[in-house]
């Protein structure tokens, strides 16, 4: 089993670390997630030396921290995923952020956008945004945040020429599910369709944006996530 899951009778636990410097916050997620039955808090930090010490002491299965902390309160979050990329590339992180800027994801995701999500702050307070990205880069997906997502199309598409604007509102819906990590079988299921009809319609998608057929998940969203986010 990778990392550090525990099994209680057949239900997986997802071990998270948690960092973020304000104590209201951090005790906000620690309980949010404490009513996840398959999820355990086993060490909450509140700047990155603490973290870092946390992670090689629990060796968690996905770290949830701030994109901002102390000492410099830059960049913190993003630094502490490129790291465990080389060091403990079996852990998944989850980055909270109050900014909807593309620069930081692709930051997150440029090394692979495996067991790495990003996640808005706003977000926090829901419970089934917070539990589905710790899950989804738990199992080795990805997870971008709907409205990151949102904003990336609809400035994509305003630009002249733009492919997006090729695409039907069908192909739209689609797009941004791929990118918020879904799979083609949850993407039939919210639009009613079968499966082959998806495929269809995701082929269709990335024919007219040029981009190279991914059948995992995770690749899907990192190659729709860097098209977006490009510079016109």
């Amino acid at each position: 089993m990778e990392s550090g899951s525990r099994v209680h009778g057949s239900a997986v636990t997802i071990r998270v670390v948690i960092a973020e410097d304000s104590l209201i916050v951090r005790t906000g997620i620690q309980q949010i997630l404490g009513l996840a039955p398959n999820v355990e808090v086993v060490a909450s930090c509140g700047d990155l030396p603490e973290l870092m010490e946390a992670i090689e002491r629990e060796h968690p299965d996905v770290v949830l921290t701030d994109i901002r902390m102390p000492p410099t309160q830059v960049d913190e979050g993003i630094k502490v995923a490129g790291w465990l990329r080389e060091a403990h590339p079996d852990i998944g992180v989850v980055v909270l952020s109050q900014y909807a800027d593309p620069s930081y994801a692709l930051t997150l995701l440029e090394p692979g956008s495996d067991r790495r999500g990003y996640l808005l702050k706003e977000r926090v307070h829901d419970a089934s945004q917070l539990r589905g990205a710790i899950e989804a880069v738990a199992q080795g997906g990805a997870m971008i945040d709907p409205k990151l997502v949102d904003a990336l199309v609809v400035g994509k598409a305003r630009l002249a020429r733009s492919p997006l604007a090729e695409l039907t509102p069908r192909e739209t819906t689609v797009l941004a599910q791929i990118a918020q990590g879904a799979s083609n079988a949850a993407i039939a299921e919210s639009l009613v369709l079968t499966e082959r009809s998806v495929e269809k319609v995701i082929h269709s998608i990335f024919l007219k944006l040029g981009l190279t057929w991914e059948p995992a998940v995770h690749k899907r969203v990192k190659a729709v996530i860097l098209y977006l986010a490009e510079s016109p």
